[in-house]
């Protein structure tokens, strides 16, 4: 369960591709980059093995951004429908925008991705669409590190 305090910790609202999506930016001190996690439909940003990844990784001296790329409206439809998870042009659209958001506001940090589900396929799409030309979007594939690894053994 997920409590208020680790709600708003390091919130932030992101205006990406016309959407006002909510996320948690926790930037460690003498961070050498951020990665930026991918939710989309049936995880969040509240997915306690995600929140673990992502501890594991500002332990290491990575900023993470959990950002789910859904609204909570969304959400609830596509609970019902099941017709948003599947929109990859979407997700990576709102991704792109979070990643130009994230270049801007930490313009001296290195981005990578993470996602799993339909948010790494939202991931894959913005790696290409970025080689394409994304404004101001340096993504680049997270270290050889393995740390989801270490979190189904933590968790096993």
């Amino acid at each position: 369960m997920t409590t208020a305090t680790e709600r708003d910790e390091g919130l932030v609202r992101v205006n990406a591709a016309g959407v006002m999506l909510e996320g948690n930016l926790i930037i460690p001190r003498g961070a050498t980059g951020i990665v930026l996690f991918a939710h989309g439909s049936g995880s969040s940003r509240f997915s306690s093995r995600n929140r673990y990844v992502a501890e594991v990784l500002r332990n290491r001296g990575l900023g993470t951004l959990l950002i789910d790329l859904l609204t909570h409206d969304e959400e609830l439809v596509d609970t019902r429908t099941a017709h948003l998870r599947f929109d990859i042009e979407m997700l990576a659209d709102r991704l792109v925008g979070t990643a130009e958001w994230l270049g801007r506001e930490q313009a001296d940090q290195k981005i990578g991705l993470f996602g799993a589900s339909t948010g790494g396929g939202g991931g894959e799409a913005t790696i290409h669409g970025s080689a394409r030309g994304a404004k101001r979007c340096r993504i680049q594939r997270p270290a050889a590190t393995n740390p989801t690894a270490d979190a189904s053994n933590h968790h096993g």
